[in-house]
């Protein structure tokens, strides 16, 4: 009997061990009244009329304000030059999403990880959640999500996992190779919606 027991609290040992430790996000339990979505051109909503971009989109999910800093073609390390902007909205919360042009730009990934968690800190020292976007596995962006996931675990950002998933490559959901259409963007809200609900 005793041999057994301790053959259960080593398996409960090396099972805690093993196990991810959940991320304690920075600044969670505030009330979350303005969001800002910062980002690219999948912030943008290139590709969908203004009112169905992704964070129009969310902003009927959540009933929330969400404020649209997202800017075509930019990239993390540029970004940083506008991130004051965003911090002058005195946001609650703010959805960080870059990768895509950097990747296309070969911009060296620790710089884009280096800008990003930049932002993240300078998001969090304002006491406002900072949201971490992976926008997926398209191309060879598999890497991003990879890095983006670790960054924000060690940051304490909420992240948010690969928003392109089962949206980009189908035609019904992208308005061209890179971009979604209203419809995309609206599940792209929902996946979104689904992992900051908990915080707002």
């Amino acid at each position: 009997m005793k041999k057994i027991l301790f053959l259960l609290l080593a398996a409960l040992g090396v099972y805690v061990w093993l196990s991810p430790a959940k991320t304690q996000v920075k600044n969670a339990g505030r009330p979350v009244q303005h969001i800002a979505a910062f980002g690219d051109s999948l912030t943008y909503g290139k590709g969908a009329p203004r009112g169905e971009t992704y964070p129009a989109q969310l902003a009927r999910l959540t009933g929330r304000e969400v404020q649209n800093f997202g800017l075509n073609g930019d990239t993390a390390p540029a970004a940083t030059q506008r991130l004051e902007e965003v911090l002058s909205y005195a946001p609650d919360m703010v959805l960080i999403e870059f990768g895509g042009n950097d990747f296309m730009r070969s911009v060296p990934l620790e710089q884009t990880l280096q800008a990003v968690a930049n932002m993240i800190e300078r998001v969090q020292a304002t006491g406002a959640v900072a949201v971490l976007v992976d926008t997926g596995g398209y191309y060879g962006m598999r890497k991003y999500s990879k890095a983006y996931k670790k960054l924000a675990r060690e940051k304490g950002a909420v992240f948010v996992p690969g928003i392109l998933d089962g949206v980009w490559g189908k035609r019904g959901l992208m308005s061209d190779q890179i971009h979604p259409n209203a419809q995309g963007y609206r599940l792209v809200a929902d996946k979104v919606y689904k992992e900051i609900k908990k915080y707002l």
